[in-house]
């Protein structure tokens, strides 16, 4: 068990170093093409944050272990919203846009309330098995393609206003080569050290797959955007601190378990229902949260909730097994 536990946290890390690899090579190369930090900012800095959760459910599917595949997407996003947004807000409130409040967040519940759909089809359809299919995989990509296009619509009504400010380090063609190809094993390799130590765990300990994917893995994946929100919160930038954590939530669910399920269907654990209908609770608690404020605020009494709340559902968890 120790040996798996130190594999398992050396595949973490891995991953993690990985990912930031091959966001900043990739971003180097985009920026030394000429392409706007905006659009590198939507595309290639989303997609490079989003690529941990994206190996481990791809390796969880192909392993069979479609639980922690399931368990990674929907646990990571209500770590996002109680743990990430929770420590955001209790080190600065965090007020945002309107637009973040009326269009993103309700994205982001929409998407929560598919997957409850789509993986109860005993519920919904009185089918024998409950799975996301492939069709549901299309179906969820589809709502993503929608979502990049309104992102990209939002990037050209907003014009030059973040043209400004450009952080994106440009290195030589051969260090980002480097890093992106180095990130991009890193990645193959952490993740496939992750999902099969995490297997090896749960069976040991007696744990369920899904209470492993719940906890241990998508809190460890979701590390990329804790480290994001806290250093904005700290530069009190709230727009960012809360738009990469809806954001991400939005990239796991139509992009990773979207895709996910287009290369292979995943059984739906009917336990796994509490924990999206805990997504969708949580998600739509932020959103009434943005309008406690006129100002759309999270205010730090609201995150010290959402901590507890979270201490509170990972209590229940362990009890669930």
């Amino acid at each position: 068990m120790a040996l798996a536990i130190t594999l398992l946290i050396l595949g973490l890390a891995i991953l993690i170093v990985g990912g930031e690899s091959l966001v900043r090579g990739a971003a180097s190369i985009a920026r030394k093409l000429g392409v706007k930090p905006l659009v590198v900012g939507l595309t290639v800095v989303a997609f490079g944050t989003s690529a941990p959760e994206l190996i481990v459910n791809i390796f969880s599917a192909l392993n069979g272990t479609t639980d922690i595949a399931i368990g990674n997407v929907i646990g990571s996003n209500i770590a996002n919203i109680l743990l990430i947004l929770g420590i955001a807000a209790t080190i600065f409130p965090l007020a945002v846009h309107k637009g973040t409040t009326w269009k993103e967040v309700p994205l982001a519940l929409l998407a929560a309330l598919l997957v409850f759909v789509m993986g109860n089809d005993l519920m919904f359809d009185g089918v024998a098995n409950n799975a996301l299919t492939r069709t549901d995989g299309f179906a969820l990509m589809a709502f993503f393609f929608i979502f990049l296009y309104y992102t990209f619509g939002i990037s050209k009504v907003e014009g030059d206003k973040g043209e400004g400010k450009d952080d994106t380090k440009k290195y030589s063609w051969t260090l980002s080569t480097i890093l992106t190809i180095g990130g991009i094993i890193g990645l193959f390799f952490g993740g496939k050290l992750l999902v099969d130590n995490a297997t090896i765990l749960a069976r040991l300990a007696g744990m369920s797959e899904a209470l492993i994917g719940l906890t241990i893995v998508a809190v460890g994946t979701s590390l990329p955007e804790l480290v994001t929100s806290v250093i904005a919160a700290l530069r009190k930038e709230a727009d960012i601190a809360v738009g990469n954590v809806v954001g991400s939530n939005i990239f796991n669910i139509f992009w990773i378990l979207g895709l996910t399920a287009t290369l292979y269907p995943l059984p739906f654990n009917p336990m796994i229902s509490i924990d999206v209908a805990i997504n969708v609770l949580v998600t739509l608690l932020l959103f009434v949260f943005m309008f406690i404020s006129s100002k759309h605020k999270l205010d730090r009494w609201q995150g010290i909730v959402f901590i507890l709340l979270y201490i509170t559902y990972i209590g229940y968890l362990i009890q669930r097994g």
